[in-house]
């Protein structure tokens, strides 16, 4: 139980062939990453995918929950920031996790982002076939399995090269959002008042009142629709300045995919003909209704090529996440050997074709749950690391080089108090699925990592090559001690 508590112990980068430690290498800016962490959030596939259905269960209050969720990812997105800066590793939430709140609450932290991040990618390729439905006709897991082939292929290449490839594939989905955005206030059928209006279309054609509970219920989804931004954490050891470059990426892309998400469902809301129609959340069919089916067809386009940009950047993204945890020795150790290798591009090759081609391989499985544990999964992920936030200014890290958020502990001490009321609010199916996954995480952990724990889960966090600078957050502090 003192494993729960105590922060893990640094441990010593398994040693590349030329005997220097296995690192992966810093090859973006700001501007690289914030694409490719944008494209993880994928806008345009999100608003197309995801909100339809919110629009299904929450109407008119879709744009106010999304935005309430948006907010409370600023909070969210302050932990990332410092927690990203102060362990800036390619683990992730588990890195952050296991350093300030021990080495089991980070690695089921590990469990809960390696479920979102294995099982996500597939639901969303699977979309690809409706979008793809006005010039061919495809089966939706071919069509899916296909797109995380492809992804799989791009996540192989070098990461400047993907931040390019992802960076046109956003111009277009962003392009796609606008379209939705301008036509929908163009064709608006009802004042502001219809955002607050609380109404979602029910049986026999009535008209119910969505309450303040299933507001808080929607609220798992709405933190799901914006949760990319923790990409920006995951790919901390390939940015330039990590200490500086992570927390501006972190909070310019919550800033950018919040607005082009809200703004078309904010749109989409005010042109609905009635309630039923946006209840519905065909929101092709919509925009063909108002332009003609040539604009449809082309944001539809625009839409799976969306999907695949997420594949791409979910499956470099999760490629990273595996890496690190068999650099921090969490299988035995012919699997760490095998996942921590790096191909000639610097990526590590075969952590890619782990998370890739059983992505494919998930596109034929029915995973209508997979949403809700998906939700249930976030939230609890959040939820650690804003008690990991709670930590991080204590013993060696109280004055360690790291952005630091305002308004300290008030932020993550609200954070957990929301978080922990909308867990509560969750479908207990949800709640059970993920709780059995959680258990079976951590009798692994009890009957192999812990007895094994001189050898076994030794969390490294890679020296910051990069000369330390100053910034205002408020400010960076003295430089963190080495790892060992």
């Amino acid at each position: 139980m003192t494993d729960t508590l105590r922060p893990a112990e640094t441990a010593a980068l398994p040693l590349a062939p030329d005997g220097s430690p296995r690192k992966l290498k810093r090859s973006i800016g700001v501007v690289g990453g914030t694409l490719l962490t944008i494209s993880c959030v994928t806008p345009a596939s999100t608003l197309f995918v995801v909100v339809p259905d919110l629009f299904g269960s929450l109407g008119t209050a879709t744009a106010l929950t999304i935005a309430i969720g948006s907010l409370l990812c600023v909070a969210v997105a302050f932990c990332y920031s410092e927690l990203g800066t102060l362990i800036p590793s390619a683990g992730g939430e588990y890195a952050m996790v296991s350093t300030l709140a021990g080495r089991l609450a980070g690695w089921l932290v590990f469990v809960l982002s390696l479920l979102v991040v294995m099982v996500v990618p597939p639901v969303i390729a699977m979309g690809t076939a409706d979008y793809l439905a006005p010039i061919v006709d495809l089966d939706p897991s071919l069509a899916g399995a296909g797109v995380m082939l492809l992804a799989t292929l791009a996540g192989l290449l070098d990461l400047r090269a993907n931040a390019w490839i992802t960076g046109v594939f956003l111009v277009l989905e962003v392009i796609a959002a606008a379209v939705v955005a301008v036509l929908g206030f163009a064709h608006a059928e009802r004042g502001p008042a219809g955002l607050v209006s609380l109404e979602v279309a029910g049986a026999d054609g009535r008209t119910d009142t969505v309450t303040a509970l299933l507001v808080v219920s929607g609220l798992a989804i709405a933190l799901f629709v914006t949760q990319g931004f923790s990409t920006a954490v995951y790919l901390s050891e390939e940015l330039q300045n990590p200490r500086r470059n992570v927390a501006r990426t972190v909070l310019a892309t919550l800033g950018i995919s919040a607005v082009i998400i809200l703004v078309p469902v904010v749109a989409l809301t005010l042109g609905a003909s009635n309630v039923e129609e946006l209840t519905g959340g065909d929101i092709g069919a919509m925009v063909t209704a108002w332009s003609n089916t040539a604009v449809g067809t082309f944001v539809s386009l625009c839409v799976a090529l969306a999907i695949i940009n997420a594949g791409i950047v979910m499956v470099i993204q999760n490629s990273r996440v595996l890496f690190a945890s068999a650099r921090d020795r969490a299988w035995p150790e012919p699997v760490n050997d095998v996942l921590a290798k790096l191909g000639r591009f610097g990526s590590p090759w075969v952590a890619t074709l782990a998370v890739g081609l059983p992505g494919a391989a998930l596109c034929f499985v029915d995973l209508d749950t997979l949403y809700g544990v998906t939700g249930v999964s976030v939230t609890g992920m959040y939820l650690l690391v804003a008690v990991a936030a709670l930590l991080a200014r204590r013993g060696a890290h109280k004055h360690g080089q790291a952005w630091r958020m305002p308004l300290w502990p008030a932020m993550p001490v609200l954070l957990i108090v929301v978080l922990v009321y909308i867990l509560s609010r969750q479908e207990t199916e949800y709640l059970l699925w993920t709780g059995g996954i959680t258990a079976v995480a951590t009798l692994y952990w009890a009957l192999y990592l812990r007895p094994r724990r001189d050898t076994r889960w030794l969390v490294s966090i890679p020296a910051d090559e990069s000369s330390p600078q100053t910034t205002t957050g408020p400010e960076l502090s003295p430089a963190l001690p080495r790892t060992r």
